[in-house]
C-alpha cells in the first residue's frame, strides 16, 4: 500500500497520537483481570512468523487476547469511514480485519484459545469472559490424562 499524505498538519498530529499499546480499553481490562487475581502477560508474542502479538496473554495455558479498536478494526457498530483519503482507510481498515481473521485462524490451529473484545465492549463482562475461560483451561489441563511412561 502507498503512502497517502495527511490531509491536513492537524490530521498528521493527531493520528501521531493515536496509542497502539496501552489503549485506555486494554488498561481497563488489565485492572479488571488484575483485580480478580488474575496474572497475565501483557503484550506478548503468540507468534513468530508472520509476527503477531496478543494484547494480555496467558501463555501457559495458551489463552491469547486481544482489544480491537472500533475505528481500526472495523467495529459493525461504532466505525466510521474517513472522507478524507477514503480509498487508503478502507484498505488500512479492511486489511487490519484480514489480519485480525488469520491470526485467530492460525492460533486456533495451533491450539490457543482466542478472545476478541472491542474497546467499546465493558472490561467487566471482558473480564468475566477470560475468567471463565482461564478457568476451564485450568480444569482441563488438571483433567488430562497422565501418561506412565515406566510402563
Amino acid at each position: 500500500m502507498s503512502r497517502v499524505p495527511p490531509s491536513s498538519p492537524e490530521t498528521s498530529r493527531r493520528m501521531a497520537k493515536v496509542r497502539q499499546k496501552g489503549t485506555g480499553a486494554e488498561i481497563a481490562l488489565r485492572r479488571e483481570l488484575y483485580r480478580r487475581g488474575l496474572r497475565y502477560r501483557i503484550d506478548y508474542e503468540v507468534m513468530k512468523k508472520p509476527r503477531r502479538v496478543a494484547d494480555v496473554a496467558f501463555p501457559g495455558l495458551r489463552i491469547a487476547i486481544f482489544v480491537d479498536g472500533c475505528f481500526w478494526h472495523g467495529c459493525p457498530e461504532h466505525a466510521t469511514w474517513p472522507k478524507q483519503n477514503a480509498e487508503f482507510w478502507r484498505q488500512k481498515i479492511e486489511a487490519n480485519r484480514h489480519r485480525d481473521t488469520d491470526t485467530s485462524s492460525r492460533l486456533l490451529d495451533a491450539g490457543w484459545a482466542v478472545l476478541r473484545f472491542w474497546e467499546h465492549e465493558s472490561p467487566i463482562r471482558a473480564a468475566e469472559t477470560v475468567a471463565q475461560t482461564v478457568a476451564m483451561a485450568k480444569a482441563k489441563r488438571c483433567t488430562s490424562p497422565v501418561v506412565n511412561e515406566k510402563n
